[in-house]
């Protein structure tokens, strides 16, 4: 297997989807704008959306693709008889889970977005949106147990093109509100739970080549699934610790007008590029690393983890560079219609500009984590996150006051990487870090060309500064054309320095 070329075809979809959802953002920042309407439904979709991409972005598969890839090797029937039972348990709580927030919504919303008790009509709407979308929760759960089976198969393309479906799904909801003049928020609310439903059935279909569902709810569960089920809880907490923060962020968000919306905007941009530089490296390279430790193949474990931080490193840092220095522009582009004002753009663009500082740490969270989970240690990441969500949520609460949301962003960017000195502390005390000496020198390329990068970004803002600007109708295109520009530049520049060479992330 080659990690370049299997990270691309997850980057591809993944890359499709995400374009799709700044279109399905973009239509929802023209007709919602910042509006009640709109933090009503963000915050209605945020906990399913939250517990989507705690499943769906490599959490699920940090305790399942460790646990299963071990029940494989010793046997075919004994892998499938572990994936049934992990499967009719977890049906069971989800269920369980489903039927409990149903009950308990208006409770739930106070939890989640406590300022909004100053306004019982956003208040209202969002305990109605979230009573539509949350069995979302169960129908993408399962999707994502589904997606565990092709990944631990080294299939990941079916995995990373089901969100598509989302997307598609929420602009012909939007779509179809506008020329039947419905209520827009509602339709979208409802075509989060049928999204969850087609995914489900998506992901079914690719998988039957490798497993097929049979119910199993014994009362009496063997000793791996219970070890699984030990381990799923601290890795939904450990490896999500970026989604637990902004989960936290909007939380305290609430409280200020529009921040939560301004924050759901910022989140949409930079999540592409933590999908591209953390999840699909992460994913792709977590069921050979975990293969890697059941072979005590030293040579291929330490392979594996250079080139998996390397590649992260790679697409993170530009990216993150490109997000502080045109945070103005990007968000104007994308968002700058209709209902989102200027000091809508504004706003969100400070920030996507602090989130910016905190993508590689983003990404890297990622990739360190899962140097434990692949030896199906999950409590070190737990403890590392706890540490990392207390760390947030201490400066956030006592700097809101003072600062507003803005410092939402900058504590979720800084706690971030405090939890990435903690891991690479720990990775070396225990001897799990085995760094090579070409690391060091390639971080130092990477980093040289994002200079060159960020030179030249710098200038194409300036020197079309006008055709960029609040109400110049193509001002999309002009950005697509820079950004697709200095793209280029700096994977040439990539390529050039040996960076970008297939046999390099060969992980045999």
């Amino acid at each position: 297997m080659n990690l370049l070329s299997s990270t691309t075809v997850f980057s591809i979809f993944t890359l499709l989807s995400r374009i799709l959802g700044y279109l399905r953002d973009i239509l929802i920042a023209i007709f919602l704008g910042a509006s009640i309407f709109a933090d009503a439904f963000f915050v209605a979709f945020r906990l399913p959306n939250t517990f989507r991409r705690l499943f769906a972005e490599g959490t699920f598969n940090a305790a399942f693709i460790p646990s299963y890839t071990a029940a494989k090797i010793n046997s075919a029937k004994m892998g499938k008889k572990f994936a049934d039972q992990v499967a009719s348990l977890l049906i069971l709580i989800l269920l369980f889970i489903v039927i409990l927030a149903e009950i308990f919504t208006p409770q739930l919303i106070f939890l989640i977005a406590p300022g909004f008790l100053d306004s019982s009509a956003k208040f209202n709407l969002a305990v109605e949106f979230t009573r539509i979308t949350f069995p979302f929760l169960f129908f993408i759960s399962l999707s994502s147990f589904f997606s565990g089976i092709l990944n631990s198969n080294n299939k990941f393309a079916a995995a990373a093109a089901a969100p598509i479906i989302l997307n598609i799904i929420l602009i012909i909801s939007l779509l179809t509100s506008y020329f039947l003049d419905l209520d827009f928020a509602k339709q979208l609310s409802y075509g989060v739970t049928l999204s969850g439903i087609i995914q489900l059935i998506f992901l079914t279909y690719f998988t039957k080549s490798y497993y097929r569902l049979s119910f199993n709810f014994k009362s009496k569960l063997s000793n791996k699934v219970n070890f699984f089920f030990k381990k799923l809880v601290p890795s939904i907490l450990s490896s999500g610790v970026t989604q637990i923060n902004i989960l936290v962020g909007t939380i305290i968000a609430s409280f200020e007008t529009g921040a939560v919306s301004y924050l759901y905007y910022a989140d949409r941009v930079y999540q592409i590029n933590l999908a591209l530089a953390g999840i699909a490296v992460g994913t792709v390279s977590l069921p050979v690393l975990s293969k890697a430790f059941k072979q005590k193949n030293a040579l291929k474990i330490s392979n594996i983890q250079n080139r998996s931080i390397e590649l992260s490193l790679l697409l993170s840092i530009p990216a993150g560079a490109g997000l502080i220095l045109a945070s103005d522009q990007i968000i104007n582009a994308l968002f700058g219609y209709g209902s989102f004002s200027q000091e809508n753009v504004k706003m969100t663009a400070t920030a996507l500009k602090y989130f910016g500082y905190g993508v590689p740490a983003f990404a890297m969270i990622k990739i360190l984590s899962n140097f434990f989970f692949a030896r199906n240690n999950t409590k070190t990441p737990f403890y590392i996150s706890a540490f990392v969500v207390f760390l947030n949520t201490s400066l956030s609460l006592s700097f809101f006051n003072k600062v507003g949301f803005v410092i939402i962003p900058i504590a979720t960017s800084f706690s971030t990487w405090i939890g990435v000195l903690v891991y690479i502390y720990l990775l070396q005390k225990k001897d799990f870090l085995l760094i090579r000496g070409y690391l060091p020198k390639n971080i130092f390329k990477i980093i040289s060309s994002t200079f060159l990068m960020s030179f030249l970004l710098v200038y194409a803002l300036n020197h079309f500064s006008s055709y960029l600007d609040y109400y110049y109708k193509y001002k999309s295109v002009y950005l697509l054309l820079i950004v697709g520009f200095v793209a280029v530049i700096y994977l040439i520049s990539c390529y050039l320095t040996g960076l970008l060479k297939a046999k390099n992330y060969k992980t045999n």
